[in-house]
């Protein structure tokens, strides 16, 4: 049986710890990483993206197998995680390494992503402009060891933080229970 090819999809949404586990839940998800990517620092560190120096997004990189979860599904996906019309961060967590982007690998992942803004915009879910971020993608740097996989190494913690920041709230208000 021949080898299914692995794609790249790279997604700022906001504190990355919020953006591992619903897509690790999916099927054809091979892995994710939680890291820094889009600014100039090579090689940057949690504390110097935390600064706002380094013009780094906090944000997470998915392998996947387009053949059983297309890029569509993972834009869907993505978009029902984050608040896209604040252009400041997400819920409390404010700054640009907290701001939401889509960051395509090539001519097709920009082509859809673009769409699929255009028909969340039209949509009426929101009254106010969407505004995540279609870009190219750039150098991805893996976080620290302890953010990786953290909503399985803290649940505690991660649940709360899920709760205390508004996320939990407004994915239910805008998406139902469970997405």
């Amino acid at each position: 049986m021949e080898k299914s090819k692995h794609e790249l999809a790279t997604f700022a949404g906001g504190c990355f710890w919020c953006m591992v586990k619903p897509f690790d839940e999916q099927p054809g998800i091979v892995s994710i990483v939680s890291g820094y990517t889009g600014g100039t620092t090579e090689n940057p560190t949690y504390e110097q993206v935390c600064s706002e120096t380094t013009g780094h997004y906090e944000a997470v990189q998915i392998t996947y197998n387009p053949e059983i979860f297309p890029y569509e599904n993972l834009l869907q996906l993505y978009w029902q995680q984050i608040d896209p019309t604040d252009p400041g961060g997400q819920f409390y967590d404010r700054g640009q390494s907290y701001q939401t982007a889509i960051f395509y690998h090539n001519e097709e992942q920009r082509q859809l992503a673009e769409e699929s803004k255009r028909k969340l915009a039209e949509s009426g879910i929101f009254t106010k402009p969407i505004a995540t971020q279609i870009l190219p993608a750039k150098t991805f740097y893996p976080a620290e060891t302890y953010h990786q996989d953290y909503y399985k190494k803290n649940p505690e913690r991660y649940n709360a933080y899920q709760i205390g920041s508004g996320r939990s709230a407004f994915i239910r208000n805008h998406w139902g229970e469970k997405k």
